[in-house]
């Protein structure tokens, strides 16, 4: 099969996230507006092109005050920075199903190569006739490296909010005609 355009099913799709909180526990958030511009052929991924661009401003942990500052100008500055943004440079199988994809991620206006193990879940006919495939994608950052370095020290040692953030993607997409 030759590269195909797909269709994330948004409603059948994740963006999330985890990150230390107070270096003895794990915050989880996701986030609830994202878009992907998928070029591929789901038995051989090495020649996909795949871009992602999440709204920031539609960040979700949970907790209305935390959520807001986390969309200040502290962290991510929605206002002069509303989107984060991925795209594919390379793609190298890494076993049966298994990719490791490399491409520019950028938050804030920063732009670093980062890697993501990412696994081609399955696919087939949904119930109206349309080809269906799953992946699912996770790696970790650094939030220092995209200027996210907001943190306060606490009396025990340590510091608030961890620098490494891991991510964890689902898609599931549909075939355009």
């Amino acid at each position: 099969m030759a590269n195909v355009k797909w269709a994330v099913d948004a409603s059948h799709s994740s963006i999330e996230f985890s990150v230390k909180h107070m270096m003895i526990s794990r915050v989880k958030g996701s986030f609830q507006t994202f878009d992907a511009d998928i070029e591929a052929d789901p038995n051989d991924l090495t020649s996909a092109h795949i871009g992602l661009s999440v709204d920031l401003s539609s960040i979700d942990t949970r907790n209305a005050d935390r959520d807001n500052h986390l969309r200040s100008a502290d962290f991510f500055d929605v206002e002069n920075y509303p989107k984060m943004t991925f795209r594919s440079k390379s793609i190298v199988k890494t076993g049966e199903g298994e990719y490791d994809v490399t491409g520019d991620l950028t938050i804030r206006g920063v732009t670093r190569t980062e890697t993501f193990e990412a696994t081609y879940e399955g696919g087939g006919k949904n119930p109206w006739g349309v080809e269906v495939v799953g992946f699912s994608a996770k790696g970790s950052i650094k939030r220092s490296d995209y200027g996210l370095t907001w943190n306060a020290a606490l009396e025990t040692g340590g510091v608030l909010v961890g620098d490494e953030v891991k991510i964890a993607l689902e898609l599931q997409a549909s075939q355009q005609a």
